[in-house]
């Protein structure tokens, strides 16, 4: 049995519109929709078969 092992990076949802801080100093992402970078879906579905 094969151990593979994929890592995995939480990214803003690509279909939000992100807004930036009051003060101008960061991205405000505080109630943002968080998912798995598009990328790592593939390298885990790859991963998996």
């Amino acid at each position: 049995m094969k151990k593979i092992l994929v890592p995995v990076k939480r990214v803003v949802d690509y279909n939000i519109k992100v807004r930036p801080k009051a003060d101008g100093s960061d991205v405000d992402i505080a109630h943002a929709k968080m998912s798995m970078n598009p990328f790592d879906e593939i390298a885990v579905e790859e991963a998996v078969r």
